[in-house]
């Protein structure tokens, strides 16, 4: 089995598991390389800052007290004892290429610290997935980026989640991933690559075209892994929340979790 060079995380948006209803032919494909969960969890409230704060820095919003206010006009404060999963990498390697794109741009401004040499692209998402293409056939050696499409939530805040509207806006996203998925295997990258694919929030639960409750429509999201020692189509070990996405990051990376990180490893998700 490779070791993993690199971790490549793709968040979609606001997609909620509504990709099940739609037409999404690159995450089915991966689907069928990995192991996916179609009723993970996110963290509460199932608002950005908080939820993809608790992807990134592995504890619920209570310890990393990022909200959507606070991300769009703070930095990330860099002695934080809740690192982010870029800052843990960073530590343990000082040379690591590191890279986010994000069309949202208070996570690179906001949510990921700005001391640390993280590479950040923010854009509209067409031209960011082309633009993270571009990147990985520039640096191959990136060990870890992350990479936040915005169209399925702006649908859903616009036409309601898990609309006809919403589900067409989903289906460019899987087209825009489609991008980097062809940069990984044309430079033959995907072998040993672990890549994450995962959705913040979902939406529609208290309010047809907003989220932020604990309704199931709202805190139920996707979230799948696809790589060196991830099982094949295999179903997933108990209930993954979008917090424990951090402890996979490091272990695929080979890297101790920060002791104040509440991630845990999903049981049973890589094979020893």
């Amino acid at each position: 089995m490779k070791p993993t060079a690199r971790v490549i995380i793709i968040g979609w948006d606001g997609a909620g598991n509504f990709v099940t209803s739609a037409n999404t032919p690159n995450l089915d494909r991966l689907v069928r390389m990995g192991t996916f969960d179609f009723q993970a969890q996110t963290a509460s409230p199932t608002i950005s800052a908080q939820c993809w704060g608790s992807l990134l820095h592995g504890v619920a919003p209570d310890k990393h007290g990022l909200t959507n206010e606070i991300a769009s006009s703070h930095t990330y404060p860099d002695d934080s004892p809740y690192p982010s999963i870029f800052r843990a990498v960073r530590e343990a390697y000082p040379d690591a290429v590191l890279a986010a794109f994000s069309a949202w741009s208070p996570i690179n401004d906001g949510i990921i610290e700005s001391s640390i040499g993280v590479h950040k692209v923010s854009m509209k998402d067409r031209d960011l997935s082309l633009a993270a293409a571009a990147y990985i056939r520039e640096h191959p050696e990136v060990q870890l980026m992350h990479v936040q499409l915005d169209l399925p939530d702006a649908a859903g805040h616009r036409d309601g989640y898990n609309t006809p509207g919403q589900l067409r806006a989903i289906e460019e996203a899987d087209e825009h991933t489609g991008f980097i998925l062809d940069a990984l295997e044309q430079t033959g990258l995907l072998d040993d690559s672990l890549l994450i694919l995962v959705s913040d929030h979902g939406g529609g639960g208290a309010d047809p075209r907003d989220h932020g409750s604990d309704h199931p429509l709202d805190k139920t999201i996707f979230w799948g892994c696809v790589g060196p020692g991830i099982g094949r189509g295999a179903s997933f070990p108990g209930t993954m929340t979008i917090t424990n996405t951090a402890a996979v990051v490091v272990r695929a990376l080979g890297i101790e979790a920060p002791a104040s990180w509440e991630a845990r490893l999903p049981e049973g998700l890589f094979a020893e």
